[in-house]
């Protein structure tokens, strides 16, 4: 019987997968479940010091270590709208080049299948809602995180290609904004969602009764999200490398839109924080709206997103309480945060 409870064998079936970025946010996510649900020989969540996918000799040198059947591409270079614009130039070539490379050599090994994790971001700035696979190339991408997307977007183009050419079976996935336990939640680095539960969160704890607490959100909480449990994301990445073999993009997301003025209140509500929430509007927002279709995802292999809203920011919230104290860091260069 396998780990699912079935006499079945699976695709996964004593194969070796490399999980780039398996150390991140997402990809521990990833690793986890691979270990609990499939049969796979060996995950391996090769670490950013041991081997710097920007650089080809280290991609060569993973690939000649490990000799896997399956590889799951999360590795990036990601963050929130300010460390975008304060870092464009590394956002695209670091992504750009550790794509490539990875896709590249993943075909010249003969790696069964490459599962690329592209990005919502790479969605023109004023894509119709919800997103549909069929408009990502319709206009150019929000201008904040536009380096970043285009760069994550090339992977679409080589698995695409690479397909055409050599009929390798790379596929690649389009996550809307994850959040959850384990999230980043530096300040400097991290998205809108484990960012408003630290600044809520220690506005409470040291606003005085006489001085009610305050805090400060870039933009005038117009623009809309869509946000994805991150466990829900990992099974999606999963079924689609177990399931999908087509050259198609396909979104991955929970199917609902919410502005982030109604996220600050939802959150300010759960952390306890009574204090006054102030919108600087001379700061940028980010793309005016963002939510998908994910019907591709629910006909070509079977995922609906399963986690509430609310009980997702409940655990996120209650991971954030109970680390809270520990030193927070920067997230790992070449492991991916959040989409």
């Amino acid at each position: 019987m396998n780990k699912n409870g079935s006499n079945e064998k699976t695709s996964w079936q004593d194969k070796r997968v490399v999980v780039t970025g398996g150390a991140g946010f997402l990809g521990s996510f990833v690793v986890e479940q691979l270990q609990r649900t499939t049969w796979c020989s060996e995950v391996f969540a090769p670490r950013s010091h041991e081997y710097d996918l920007r650089e080809k000799e280290a991609v060569i040198q993973l690939y000649e270590d490990t000799r896997p059947h399956i590889v799951i591409h999360l590795a990036g270079v990601v963050g929130g709208i300010g460390i975008n614009r304060a870092n464009p130039a590394t956002f695209f070539y670091d992504n750009l080049m550790m794509g490539v490379q990875t896709l590249h050599y993943a075909y010249h090994y003969n790696v069964e299948k490459f599962v690329a994790i592209g990005t919502i971001c790479s969605y023109p700035k004023f894509t119709p809602v919800p997103f549909k696979e069929d408009d990502l190339w319709a206009g150019y991408p929000e201008e904040t995180n536009a380096p970043y997307g285009l760069a994550k977007k090339m992977l679409l183009v080589q698995a695409q290609a690479y397909r055409q050419q050599y009929g390798y079976n790379a596929i690649y996935l389009l996550p809307v904004n994850l959040y959850g336990p384990g999230d980043n939640f530096d300040l400097e680095t991290s998205h809108v969602i484990p960012a408003l539960i630290r600044k809520f969160s220690e506005a409470q704890e040291q606003g005085a009764s006489d001085d009610p607490p305050q805090v400060v959100i870039w933009g005038d909480g117009s623009p809309t999200r869509e946000f994805l449990y991150v466990e829900d994301c990992a099974e999606a990445i999963i079924l689609a490398a177990e399931r999908y073999n087509k050259p198609e993009p396909v979104n991955i997301g929970a199917g609902f839109e919410i502005s982030i003025k109604e996220l600050a209140h939802q959150i300010a509500a759960l952390t306890g924080f009574q204090g006054e929430i102030v919108w600087d509007t001379g700061k940028p927002g980010g793309q005016p709206r963002r939510s998908l279709d994910t019907g591709r995802a629910e006909r070509e292999f079977g995922f609906q997103a399963k986690t509430p809203f609310k009980e997702g920011l409940l655990k996120t919230i209650e991971w954030y309480q109970a680390h809270r104290h520990q030193p927070v860091s920067p997230a790992p260069q070449n492991q991916l945060q959040v989409s």
